[in-house]
């Protein structure tokens, strides 16, 4: 009966151990592209494996945590306009929130514009988001950002 108690946790155990193994179902990049005098387009490029999704911006604030990037106050960047968002998207209701929500899966690009006031600096941040795919979600998650800009 010892014997068969002790199998039992070790199973337990391991079985937990491998869940918090799960690998990140999205990889971020960050690049900053000049696209005229002082102007530069910032890409937050979401690389979501298959079967996950990543949410828009823009879904319904009952349902899952939006996509959301806070830049730190820098006196020598202006952002222009608000980030745009690019790439798979599906739209419709969710049987896991109950709502109907914006999503992405794939490669999904976001851009925000911005204008270099002066010298070069670093736009720095952080991005939030949540994903999930047809069965669980995964606990939002903040990424930080630290990108270049300028010669």
């Amino acid at each position: 009966m010892k014997r068969s108690y002790l199998i039992f946790l070790a199973v337990l155990f391991s079985s937990f151990s491998l869940l918090a193994q799960e690998t990140n179902p999205v990889t971020w990049s960050f690049i900053a592209e000049k696209t005229g005098a002082q102007e530069y387009t910032i890409t937050y490029s979401a690389d979501v494996i298959p079967g996950w999704y990543i949410y828009s911006q823009h879904t319904d604030p009952s349902g899952p945590i939006p996509t959301g990037f806070y830049a730190n106050e820098n006196p020598a960047i202006e952002l222009i306009g608000s980030v745009t968002e690019e790439g798979k998207k599906k739209e419709g209701f969710d049987s896991l929130f109950e709502v109907n929500v914006i999503k992405f899966s794939g490669l999904v690009l976001f851009r925000q514009k911005i204008k270099l006031k002066e010298g070069a600096t670093n736009l720095t941040g952080y991005l939030e988001f949540m994903a999930c795919d047809n069965e669980q979600c995964l606990p939002p998650q903040e990424v930080e950002f630290d990108i270049a800009i300028g010669e």
